[in-house]
Parts: C-alpha cells; structure tokens; sequence
C-alpha cells in the first residue's frame, strides 16, 4: 500500500530555496509584460469544457482533466492551457475593438507530462496580443520573450523559426483526409523520408517535391535563400519566408545572447497556429523552455474570430535550469512581546527588512535567510547591530 503523502506521478512540492526563485521569476516576468503594456488576467482554474477546448485540436482534448460538476451536471475541464481562457476573456468580457495586450501567471493542469522530467502541473506564463494582424504584433512577442530570457538569466539560447503557412501551402488544393494529414507532419517533424514518401504517395509531383526539400531545410539563414530556390513560387511560402527573416533580423539586432535557427520542415501545433511560431531552447532543458507563434483562430468558436499571437513558458520549469536565488539577509529579533520592541520591529519590516522573532527550537542553520544582525537592548531602546561571532 501507497504512503499517503506520496504525491501522483510528475506531481512535486516546491520547497522553500525553489520557490523563492519561481516566485522571484514570476514577478520579474509580470513585471516585463507590464513594462510592455500588457495586462494581467487571471482566469478560472476550471470551467466548462467545451470552452477550454475552443480551436486548440485533439491534443489539448486528451491533456485535459475532466470532471462532472455537481451543480449544473455539465462536463467541466482543468485548463491545460490558459490561451483558450484568455481568447474567451477577449471576445467576450473586454470586448475591445482595438488591440489588446494581456498576460497571465498561473498553474495548468495535464493529464500526462509532456516529456521524462516534465512536471504535469506547469505554472503557466503568457503573454498574447489580440487585434493586431500585422507582422509588428508578432516583433512585439518576440521582443518580449527574449526579454523574459535576460528576466530569467538564460544564456546561450537558440531561437527556432518556423511557419506553419509553408506546409499548408504545400497542400493548398490537394485532399487530405485528417489521419493522413497527421502522418505528413509526423514524417516531417521526424525527418523520416522513407514515411513521408509513403504517406505523400499520390500527391501532386510539385506538393510532394516541396514536402521531401523541407526534410533538409533547418539550420542557419542560408536555409531561407535555399528554401526560395527549392520551394514552389506560391504567394503563402514567399510571404512566410519574408516575415521568417524579419523575424531573425529583429531578433538578431536585439542584443539578445540568443543564436538564431530554421526548421521549415517544424509544424507543431499547426492545427493551432496559424503563421510563424518560434520555439526558444536552453542548455539543460529536455524540449523548449518556450514557444510561441500566431494563432488567429483561437477565438473562433467564441464567434469572434481576431487576429491572435502569444507566447508561453514553465516558470517552474525555468527556474530549474538557473542558479537558486541567493538566501535574503534578515534581522533576528528577541521574542519578547515588549510594546516598544514590537514598535522595532513594525519599522523595521516597513523599511523593508525581513525580522525574524526568535521562538524555541529556532535554528538559523536551518531557516532560509542569513541572519546578519539582530535586534538588542540599548541604552535608548531597541536598535540593530551586526551579529556577533560566535
């Protein structure tokens, strides 16, 4: 029999050094998204499922815990991803006729981790622009997601570009049914020729050429000027590589300690997105620390359809590829209920400080804070001095 204080699988605490590092991450993060304008919403942990599965596609659908409410006897879901809550909050709370920028920090909830040392409760971070349909909005998320990267202290990061429009183009006019479809971005995101081949049988020779020359198209940007050489001369691949080098160049000169990549052949998501998507990369990370794109359909099924892009990212999961914060210094003060060191003590934390009361059993060796002065009797009253060695 289990223990019962063992926790589900790719369930965890966060203990107290970790934790001040999130929540140091999440205000840094908050706080960048508001530099930019943004505005923090904060959606419900649950709400009816077919809400929270608007557009998304069938893998949100299998990620989602599902329960019978009790009052109503409708089918609720836990959000496994906020952006479909957020699309909601657009169409219909704030109901804005212009841009919106909003942002969001808070846990999701999966059925299954998404890869070996994934957690399956994520605390979500994510920033969308709504309204906009220009390649700016997307510069702007872009601009915000390698801020978070300098917020976080990431070094060394890659940026991969890729855009959805491309293989769509590719199939523009070919019937596909939606097992095949599935199986030519599974050949693709594998590299497998062997499967593509088998599954692109019967296509047009000019879809089928274009799909095999994107099994080599990744790597640096010279990957664009081959693809321009290979690809068919369609509107939707010129204008995707276009905005893919703005893209790169924007990034390139934001002095972001970031290397830049290509992978035309990368349609994640592309049930969901709906142009260029990027996924950002660390050292020690598993998979993509962060991920982002366009995805104008999201608030379809709300029956108010706006142009949509955003970006997303694990505080929890970022927190574990850089250093803990340092212990904070604090004051350690007598127990004492004296009215005038209780006074100390209330000035004290109003300046800033953090003053722990002394209690039985307490030993700094074993709190989080460096203790490095106290609070002792003078001959004015109460004052602070630098502690004593011992």
């Amino acid at each position: 029999m289990s223990s019962a204080w063992l926790l589900p699988e790719h369930i965890a605490d966060v203990l107290p050094a970790r934790a001040r590092q999130v929540e140091k991450l999440r205000r840094g993060l908050l706080d960048a998204a508001e530099s930019f304008g943004f505005e923090l919403v904060i959606p419900p942990l649950l709400e009816h499922i077919e809400s929270l599965l608007s557009g998304t596609g069938h893998a949100l659908d299998l990620q989602t815990f599902k329960l019978v409410d009790q009052l109503s006897g409708r089918t609720l879901g836990v959000r496994a991803d906020s952006t479909p809550q957020v699309a909601r909050i657009d169409a219909h709370l704030l109901n804005r006729s212009g841009t919106a920028r909003l942002c969001y920090c808070g846990p999701v909830l999966h059925t299954r981790a998404t890869g070996s040392g994934a957690s399956r409760e994520p605390l979500q971070f994510g920033a969308e622009i709504y309204g906009h349909a220009g390649l700016e909005a997307d510069l702007e998320i872009l601009d915000l997601a390698l801020e978070a990267l300098s917020v976080i202290g990431l070094r060394g990061a890659v940026l991969d570009l890729a855009d959805t429009r491309i293989v769509r183009a590719l199939l523009a006019g070919v019937p596909v049914e939606a097992a095949r479809l599935d199986a030519v971005h599974a050949a693709l995101a594998a590299k497998d020729p062997a499967a593509l081949a088998g599954v692109a049988r019967g296509f047009p020779p000019e879809s089928r050429r274009g799909l095999e020359a994107l099994l080599s198209l990744y790597g640096d940007a010279t990957v664009l000027t081959e693809a321009r050489r290979v690809l068919p001369a369609r509107a939707a691949i010129g204008t995707a590589l276009d905005e893919l080098k703005q893209l790169a160049d924007h990034a390139a000169e934001s002095g972001a300690d970031v290397r830049i990549g290509f992978d035309l052949a990368d349609s994640s998501g592309y049930a969901y997105y709906s142009g260029a998507r990027f996924a950002i990369y660390a050292e020690g990370a598993s998979d993509a620390v962060a991920r982002g794109g366009r995805y104008d359909e999201v608030g379809a099924i709300f029956g108010r359809t706006r142009p949509a892009v955003g970006f997303g990212l694990d505080v929890k999961e970022v927190a574990e590829l850089v250093p803990p914060a340092p212990a904070r210094p604090a004051i350690r003060a007598p127990g004492s209920g004296d009215a005038a060191l209780r006074a100390t003590v209330r000035q004290l934390r109003a300046n800033g400080d953090i003053v722990v009361r002394s209690l039985a059993g307490d030993r700094d060796d074993e709190a989080g804070f460096v203790f490095d002065r106290s609070v002792v009797r003078a001959p004015t009253g109460w004052a602070v001095q630098g502690r004593k060695e011992a």
